[in-house]
């Protein structure tokens, strides 16, 4: 078949603080052919994360770094138009990582079926049910250990994994669930939305540790961890007895020029005797538990127990401008590309 025209945003610089435009270059060309066990899919939408951003410098944090030259990685949905993978074939569904592109040729292995497509929309496999869902459920539950009755601190609580984890957290008892979001419209949502019983304005309170210490007199007894910086150092003034700190994340200092200071109050882990764990969704995909996890995300979606919220900017083009509302805030629900219309 003749190679279809494929756009593109390659890496050609290591982002200086915030990514530029300067630092993609825009090509377009033929669509790279599969090799053996790879597939092409057409992708429809690209998942704008954070951790992107941290996989363009050197180092890749916890993922190869994406080489000079090269696509930029994301995650993907589309369907598949050539496969030399017997596991995809042609016309299958799928996510999983692929590029700033509108067409995606990788290992098949890199790419998951759309399990029960006609059950719910498209975009709820780049959320809930994609790899943010899991992250929520996975980091909540089984690295935090969240259990009934625990009372339960949320950074970032409007974003695509936090507006998840408070929700998980109702279903699972919690006493009470707090946020951490930065404006009031942004803290109206979470209580509205998402089911936070309080949620703390982070950019309005001089003194962040009082704000939590208001909400949570007797302290929390889990943290999911999604920004960092003072953010982490006011919730460690704050925790229960044997609290428990997941962290998904630290936004607040994916574009630093400098290296930010470690919060100055770690000793009080101690004191609490308690645990601060980083973990990685990549440790789960792919496992029965993971199966589990997915199967109870798709059940309260059709029962209705789960909301989420997306925002589709539109046009292949614009993906660079686009990624960077993840740093301003400037965006309202889980961040999503759409390149092509699903046919």
């Amino acid at each position: 078949m003749t190679a279809p025209t494929n756009r593109e945003w390659l890496l050609v610089k290591r982002p200086q603080g915030l990514p530029q435009r300067s630092d993609y270059e825009w090509r377009e060309g033929p669509a790279r052919a599969p090799g053996e066990g790879e597939v092409v899919v057409r992708v429809l939408y690209i998942a704008m994360d954070p951790a992107i951003r941290g996989w363009m410098d050197p180092s890749g944090n916890y993922f190869t770094p994406i080489p000079l030259g090269s696509p930029v990685t994301a995650v993907v949905l589309g369907p598949v138009v050539e496969s030399r993978d017997p596991r995809l074939p042609v016309g299958t569904m799928v996510c999983g990582l692929g590029s700033w592109s509108d067409y995606a040729t990788a290992p098949g292995l890199f790419f998951n079926p759309v399990v029960d497509a006609d059950q719910h929309e498209l975009v709820a496999f780049l959320h809930p049910l994609g790899p943010v869902g899991l992250t929520a459920h996975y980091g909540l539950f089984d690295r935090a250990g969240m259990k009934q009755g625990d009372a339960v601190l949320v950074s970032g609580a409007t974003g695509g994994v936090g507006s998840l984890v408070a929700q998980m957290a109702r279903l699972g008892g919690a006493s009470k669930v707090v946020g951490i979001a930065g404006g009031p419209e942004k803290c109206r949502q979470a209580m509205e939305l998402f089911g936070y019983d309080a949620c703390i304005d982070y950019r309005a309170e001089a003194d962040l540790s009082a704000a939590i210490a208001r909400e949570l007199p007797q302290g929390f007894n889990v943290f999911f961890e999604n920004v960092g910086g003072r953010v982490l150092e006011a919730a460690l003034d704050n925790m229960a007895k044997n609290a428990r700190i997941a962290i998904c994340g630290m936004i607040s200092g994916y574009n630093a020029t400098e290296k930010n200071p470690g919060p100055a109050n770690l000793w009080n882990l101690l004191v609490k005797t308690a645990r601060l764990e980083g973990f990685l969704v990549a440790d789960c995909l792919g496992t029965p538990e993971a199966v589990e996890m997915y199967t109870a995300i798709s059940r309260w979606l059709k029962e209705g127990r789960l909301r989420y919220k997306v925002d589709v900017r539109d046009g292949l083009e614009n993906t660079p401008e686009t990624f960077n509302l993840l740093f301003s805030g400037r965006h309202d629900g889980k961040l999503l590309v759409k390149v092509a219309n699903p046919t």
